[in-house]
């Protein structure tokens, strides 16, 4: 059994009346404290006054769009986003992944499992895992990852990840030399028995050009051929 919740403050970005009431009643029924913007300006003046623990963001909105916005979020730090989109807009999804959001809704969706979407993150947000396992310091092919601090180093440089971006490195370095099914990664990284495989995909590009002495050529998260991904640790003294 999970642990519980404790609750969280969530940002959630719609101009449509109806779609930001649904949300934030039922957020708050799930304990979180909840604020709502209208618009691409005032989310970004309501995030840097209160510093959610996660945004909710529509994709479309007036004056700024929701691709800018979460831009412009993740410029002052990384706070976990979950995007709304309409059915059918894969392009804009994909560009929201590709800008460092951690999940995606489509409209017209459950109130409910938008609750649990949240919620995932959040756990993800907020390291659960047994103190024994947070303690444990990752280290391979010049990366340090400490999943206590959320703090990662490459070659001794501080790499900027998102959320799901540590996760997954995590994942990878716990594993190394094992192949990974896009969907099993999606079971252990993500939470999900379910969702859209091209999330895994992006964040694996992503990482890699964050990673990745050429992201076009990559050594270390290497593609299994009908399988999905492999983190290669380079033998010592071979060069990357």
């Amino acid at each position: 059994m999970s642990t519980p919740l404790s609750p969280a403050r969530i940002l959630v970005v719609d101009d449509d009346p109806t779609v930001a009431e649904v949300v934030t009643g039922y957020l708050h029924r799930a304990g979180h404290t909840v604020a709502h913007a209208a618009d691409g300006p005032a989310a970004l003046d309501r995030a840097a006054r209160e510093r959610p623990d996660l945004v909710v963001l529509d994709l479309m909105l007036p004056g700024v769009d929701g691709l800018e916005v979460c831009r412009q979020l993740h410029a002052e730090r990384p706070v976990p986003v979950i995007m709304l989109t309409a059915r059918g807009d894969e392009d804009d999804r994909i560009a929201g992944l590709e800008l460092g959001a951690d999940d995606y809704v489509t409209k017209p969706f459950s109130p409910r499992e938008l609750v649990l979407r949240v919620e995932s993150v959040l756990r993800r947000s907020r390291a659960t895992a047994p103190a024994e396992q947070r303690r444990a310091v990752l280290h391979g092919a010049g990366i340090r990852l400490d999943p206590e601090t959320r703090l990662a180093t490459r070659d001794g440089a501080e790499l900027t990840l998102t959320l799901r971006e540590f996760d997954l490195l995590a994942h990878f370095l716990a594993h190394p030399g094992k192949a990974h099914g896009r969907e099993q990664l999606m079971r252990d990284v993500w939470g999900w028995d379910f969702g859209d495989l091209s999330t895994v995909t992006v964040h694996v590009r992503r990482l890699r050009a964050k990673i990745e002495d050429d992201p076009a050529a990559p050594r270390l998260i290497r593609t299994v051929w009908g399988v999905g991904y492999r983190f290669d640790v380079p033998a010592e003294g071979d060069p990357r």
